[in-house]
């Protein structure tokens, strides 16, 4: 009898086991094929939270420094970068804004000029989406000889059909712009929405975040989430420094070499310094395109600008500033930003940086956890 009841109690944990890992299966699979469906909505929650663990961190450092209630600093704070952004509109609104078109002429010149060297050079270019414009324009272009086209005649008015159908394209089409709109200003809302509401209570979201755990492990999830907020709070405080550092480099190293646009180039240096080694790369490009139209010196000059300013930002700033907040390896983080630049987009370059500072956060502490047991009992 005591074989069968072994036996039976084995059947009964191997059933139990498969039983479990199938549940354990499923929920996995709807939690990645949850994630992928809503991936643009989660990482718009995210970049609501990783605003609000900044606003935090600002209060929280204004408090070292201000013994006030952590709504007065944290209005405070909002109020100041309120007024700095306003105060950038007011001053620089209208340079910003000729700036940009410049900008965007001078880029789209230089990629044809850029097109056609390499088509003269014997190398295809049917890869390139611009410029084309221009080339299109003298293809199609009536030569000197050619009969002029004939005054179109004068037919009859169009009738009712004709005109619908062209005013149902304008209305199409101002929707879709309308949309468009919406969708953009109402991201924004979300996010400051969002952050504003975590900076504010932070405790709450936090006591939420433990209250989800089993209560067993509650006291390690806590460890967890304290040792994430502090280290993203800690990046973001630093990263904030190094695009400030960069923009304002960036502006006034092009001013003195005599580039034009050099306000707008330094906000998008700054600006795409918060995506690692792909954002400086995309705004060196910018830059040496940019300069390209006021001769080979300054392009030179511009480049050996865009060299120097990365090396500060590389070697000197980013160690210096975040050599206690993140650890990561270039090649992880790279690697990290490609893949999840090509499965999210934009999104997911953007946001690689803290997502795998979470990640390396928690496998830390596991290694940790894990790596106690082993200790006592040597």
């Amino acid at each position: 009898m005591s074989s069968k009841d072994e036996r039976s109690r084995t059947r009964g944990d191997l059933a139990w086991a498969i039983s479990v890992g199938g549940i354990g299966v499923v929920l996995f699979t709807a939690l990645l094929a949850f994630t992928w469906y809503f991936a643009a909505t989660l990482l718009l929650i995210f970049t609501g939270m990783l605003l609000g663990l900044g606003l935090n961190a600002l209060t929280g450092a204004l408090g070292r420094r201000v013994p006030l209630p952590h709504p007065v600093r944290l209005a405070i704070v909002c109020t100041a970068l309120a007024l700095m952004l306003a105060g950038i509109a007011y001053l620089g609104g209208a340079t910003i804004a000729e700036q940009a078109s410049l900008l965007s002429k001078t880029i789209k010149s230089q990629i044809g000029n850029v097109k056609s060297f390499l088509d003269n050079h014997g190398i295809d270019t049917s890869f390139f989406d611009f410029g084309n414009g221009a080339t299109d324009a003298s293809a199609t272009a009536p030569s000197e000889t050619a009969p002029a086209p004939a005054a179109p005649s004068r037919g009859p008015l169009p009738g009712a059909g004709a005109l619908a159908s062209s005013g149902g394209a304008i209305v199409s089409q101002t929707f879709k712009l309308l949309l468009g709109t919406i969708h953009g200003v109402g991201n924004i809302f979300i996010v400051l929405f969002l952050g504003f509401a975590f900076a504010a209570q932070p405790a709450i979201y936090h006591d939420g975040l433990l209250f989800l755990a089993p209560a067993r492990h509650r006291t390690r999830v806590a460890l967890i989430i304290d040792r994430t907020a502090e280290t993203l709070e800690r990046w973001l405080i630093a990263q904030i420094i190094v695009m400030l550092a960069v923009g304002v480099v960036t502006w006034i190293g092009l001013a003195v070499i005599g580039i034009p646009s050099s306000f707008i180039l330094g906000i998008q240096a700054g600006l795409l310094a918060f995506i690692p080694t792909i954002g400086a790369i995309i705004a060196g490009v910018v830059v040496v395109l940019a300069s390209l139209a006021s001769g080979w010196i300054p392009a030179l000059s511009a480049f050996l600008l865009f060299m120097g300013v990365h090396a500060m930002e590389s070697y000197v700033l980013t160690p210096i500033l975040q050599r206690q907040a993140l650890d990561i390896p270039p090649a992880t983080l790279f690697a990290f930003q490609i893949l999840l630049g090509v499965v999210f987009g934009i999104w997911g370059l953007a946001l690689a940086l803290p997502l795998v500072a979470i990640a390396k956060v928690m496998i830390d502490h596991f290694k940790t956890y894990e790596a106690a047991p082993l200790a006592e009992a040597a």
